[in-house]
């Protein structure tokens, strides 16, 4: 007589799916890589604000920057969407809605491309680097149909490094590119740019703090840029010799 197998069910795996921090599904599921356990990516980045340590083990995550040490984790949060039946709809709806009612107005006019991550709409061909947002844009040029975002790239200089010398202001400081773009895109674009040996590092900061190289525009702009009132628009970043703290 074959043996019948046993039905799972969605809660037998929610030991694995859930966080420990606020205890829903993991949503953009974030693993800290010195101990690997995952959390939200708005959760631990949360706790991080306050603590360097991990929610879940106590273990330091790193002394001065634990942002540095995350990584998203994009393979989970598939799992988990084709776990949970409507958990990735209830999440983009819930996140259109929020940016619907806290979304910037340029002009008097509301963009709900833009609206969806709460980035204003960015009006101009000048130093556009994501391409033309217009009807004829083909569906699978993944970039071109991105909601876009403007940035400043303004060199920090810091008394005392060596590499000073080496890293310069960009004749053209200010671009235009997807709001997925990375920390890590950044960097691989400003070396490109100065010409910098492959060998060179970078921090990129914003308001002073080091951005983690996984971190996108979008990510940044909603939690270090946009939470400063005093703040306008187009969101600078910094970029410097990085600094090896020992």
């Amino acid at each position: 007589m074959a043996a019948t197998g046993r039905k799972h069910l969605v809660r037998d795996f929610n030991h694995f799916i859930t966080c420990y921090l606020c205890r829903g599904y993991l949503i953009k599921p974030t693993t800290v890589t010195e101990c690997l356990h995952t959390f939200c990516k708005s959760c631990i980045v949360q706790h991080f604000e306050e603590s360097n340590d991990c929610p879940k083990c106590g273990i330091q995550v790193h002394e001065t920057n634990p942002l540095e040490m995350l990584r998203l984790d994009n393979t989970l949060e598939e799992i988990i969407f084709k776990l949970v039946p409507g958990l990735r709809e209830k999440e983009e709806q819930q996140e259109l809605e929020f940016w619907k009612k806290n979304q910037p107005k340029a002009n008097g006019q509301e963009n709900v491309r833009c609206a969806r991550i709460g980035l204003p709409d960015v009006g101009g061909d000048d130093g556009d680097c994501g391409g033309d947002d217009g009807d004829d844009a083909g569906d699978d040029d993944y970039h071109r149909s991105d909601p876009q975002i403007a940035i400043c790239l303004d060199c920090l200089r810091n008394t005392g490094q060596s590499g000073e010398s080496t890293v310069t202001d960009l004749m053209k400081r200010f671009i235009r590119c997807s709001s997925r773009v990375t920390v890590g895109t950044i960097k691989k674009f400003l070396s490109l740019k100065l010409k910098l040996p492959s060998s060179y590092e970078l921090d990129v900061l914003c308001n002073g703090e080091i951005m983690g190289r996984d971190h996108t525009l979008e990510f940044i702009y909603m939690t270090r840029w946009r939470l400063h009132g005093e703040n306008t628009y187009p969101m600078v970043l910094e970029y410097r010799p990085r600094i090896d703290f020992g």
